[in-house]
């Protein structure tokens, strides 16, 4: 029987909480540049537009979106770093 892998631990954080666009995007995008490959990186937001405008960021680049969470409307993303 086939069980769910559940995303990695996150080795990183980021807390953008209180902070609305374009911030939570820019500082993600300058803490990925500061991270290294294989890490993985949650960023913690409550803007809802950053669930469009952090897959957005991703696609443009290597690192992986592996998951996103909604709780008492805080959002998480874990995002693996591809160098």
């Amino acid at each position: 029987m086939a069980t769910e892998s559940s995303p990695p631990d996150a080795t990183h954080r980021l807390d953008v909480l209180g902070f609305y666009c374009p911030v939570p995007v820019a500082k993600t995008r300058q803490t990925l540049l500061e991270l290294s490959d294989g890490d993985v990186l949650e960023v913690l937001a409550d803007d809802p537009e950053t669930l469009h405008d952090m897959p957005l960021l991703l696609n443009r680049s290597r690192h992986h979106l592996l998951n996103i969470t909604q709780k008492s409307g805080e959002i998480s993303f874990k995002i693996e770093v591809v160098k």
